[in-house]
């Protein structure tokens, strides 16, 4: 398995966006993103950080429905 990288908001934000997801709004230094699925929709939140902590990216990336390789892939 592939390590998570060490990013900044903005490149965890163009590579979300290359996923799908959409910027709804940014309040503070908090990101919103959110992808529609079908029915559902995935709301995520990018903390606005240089950069983001590898923990808090891993879960991002788990609650995007992506794997660590395929994030890579987008950076």
């Amino acid at each position: 398995m592939t390590k998570v990288p060490s990013l900044s908001c903005r490149r965890v934000v163009n590579a979300l966006h290359k996923a799908g997801f959409v910027v709804v709004r940014q309040k503070g230094g908090h990101i919103r993103l959110q992808k529609r699925t079908g029915e559902n929709v995935i709301k995520l939140i990018v903390p606005a950080h240089t950069p983001v902590k590898k923990n808090t990216l891993a879960r991002i990336i788990k609650d995007a429905g992506l794997s660590v390789d395929e994030f890579n892939d987008l950076t």
